[in-house]
């Protein structure tokens, strides 16, 4: 390398370091950012069994509204679980099987004891009071049969600390909703 080219190599490298001196001394510029903006992606963008629930739907049918999904798929079995942003709040969750069970099957092996029947719900229907279990509140559950074949479970808990009696009166509104929900898509 000559003389005079590393000479004005040194001198090039001279000048970028003066102008990036000069720029230390200005005070740095502070920009506020706007909060993100919170998206509330519809339930069926799970997918699985939430493909068959809505967050307008239920919170119209419920009162509830529910603002986070989760699906899953264990062997044949699909499930959704839905929850609001508050990690003490209510949760519901769907689970759709297919059966070769008939009716009076339903009747005899699914139901559980204490199962009150629901009229106008799918083949067969029944709902149930689901007793707190550890820390989490009492619940209720709705499961029927469907004329495809499928057996489906809707299973709302409410918070730790909710009385008994709230998830026996919120009986109504959970077989309404269980009503909406058709599972042909699945």
């Amino acid at each position: 390398m000559e003389r005079g080219e590393m000479r004005g190599r040194l001198c090039l490298i001279g000048a970028g370091l003066l102008m990036l001196a000069g720029c230390a001394d200005e005070p740095a510029r502070q920009t506020s950012l706007p909060a993100p903006e919170v998206v509330r992606l519809p339930a069926a963008s799970a997918g699985g069994a939430c493909q068959l629930v809505d967050y307008p739907t239920i919170e119209e049918v419920t009162g509830v509204r529910f603002d986070v999904s989760a699906a899953s798929r264990h062997e044949k079995t699909d499930t959704c679980v839905l929850r609001g942003e508050d990690a003490d709040g209510p949760e519901l969750a769907l689970s759709v099987s297919p059966t070769t069970a008939d009716a009076a099957i339903f009747a005899d092996e699914v139901v559980p004891r204490g199962g009150k029947t629901v009229k106008g719900l799918g083949k067969a229907a029944y709902h149930v009071a689901v007793k707190p279990a550890k820390n989490s509140g009492p619940g209720l559950e709705v499961g029927w049969l469907t004329g495809d074949k499928r057996l489906v479970s809707l299973h709302y808990t409410f918070p730790e600390g909710e009385a008994q009696a709230a998830a026996e009166e919120f009986a109504d509104k959970l077989v309404a909703l269980a009503k909406k929900i058709d599972t042909s898509s699945l």
